[in-house]
């Protein structure tokens, strides 16, 4: 707890069975909740998940990356967190920054705390990421701060805080189930006008980290910049753009209107 709220972390886990056990060793004591949902991995996370004192959930088939975080912020919120960090169990991102990230959502400066792998010392080229990612993460960063009126380091990172508040509000369940739905996160919460902060994390890259390949990477890239491109035609009265139809925070999304 801190400040009173709880703080959960949630795992959404594909194929995690090498490095779930040492992502959760070093996740800090002022974790109240951590939740694994495995994306039905295909081999041993669920035996290393029943070693860990974690809340295990498995879907009956893979739902995708998108559809693994909204069955992750259900579970959280049903389980009372206030605040929601969202760790990969593939021991990409160091776990320890958690109580920093947990701390500045605490202050009430932010709503959103994203841990940055190219804020200070350029902590992406150092843990040795792909030299093709590094530019388009540039590329596409650059664009989603003009269109989206941000100034963020990076968008796409997988390492995030969120207050409860946050998660109730905004309209998840019209997200993509695939990779891009991270990024339509980021701009619904930019049009409802979330605090976003963001904080220095090194990064590794290594055989047992995971990752998409080059044609999915291309497909989440196009997937950015549409969304980013609905976004400022929303923002200057041309369309209304489904993605932020909810973000008058209705009472009707308070429960984030997901299924299992």
């Amino acid at each position: 707890m801190l400040e009173g709220r709880k703080i959960a972390v949630i795992m959404p886990a594909y194929n995690a069975a090498e490095t779930l056990a040492k992502t959760v060793k070093e996740l800090p004591d002022i974790v109240d909740d951590i939740i694994v949902v495995d994306d039905c991995s295909r081999d041993g996370t669920r035996q290393e998940a029943q070693k860990l004192k974690v809340f295990y959930h498995r879907h009956r088939k893979n739902k995708g990356y998108g559809g693994n975080q909204k069955t992750c912020y259900r579970l959280a919120l049903k389980r009372g967190a206030g605040i929601v960090v969202m760790v990969h169990p593939d021991y990409q991102y160091s776990p320890r920054l958690v109580t920093a990230m947990v701390a500045m959502l605490a202050s009430g400066h932010y709503d959103i705390i994203l841990a940055s792998r190219i804020l200070g010392d350029q902590n992406a080229r150092a843990g040795k990421m792909p030299i093709w990612r590094y530019a388009a993460n540039r590329f596409l960063t650059l664009t989603q701060n003009l269109l989206l009126k941000q100034k963020l380091s990076e968008f796409h990172t997988g390492y995030r805080a969120y207050t409860s508040e946050v998660l109730k509000s905004l309209p998840l369940h019209l997200g993509s189930d695939d990779f891009v739905f991270d990024n339509e996160l980021l701009a619904q919460a930019s049009y409802a006008k979330f605090r976003i902060g963001e904080i220095s994390c090194p990064t590794r890259y290594d055989p047992s980290s995971s990752s998409i390949n080059f044609g999915r990477s291309v497909r989440y890239g196009l997937g950015v910049l549409r969304v980013s491109l609905m976004y400022r035609l929303d923002k200057m009265g041309f369309i209304d753009y489904y993605l932020f139809n909810g973000s008058s925070f209705s009472s009707r999304n308070t429960n984030l209107s997901l299924s299992e």
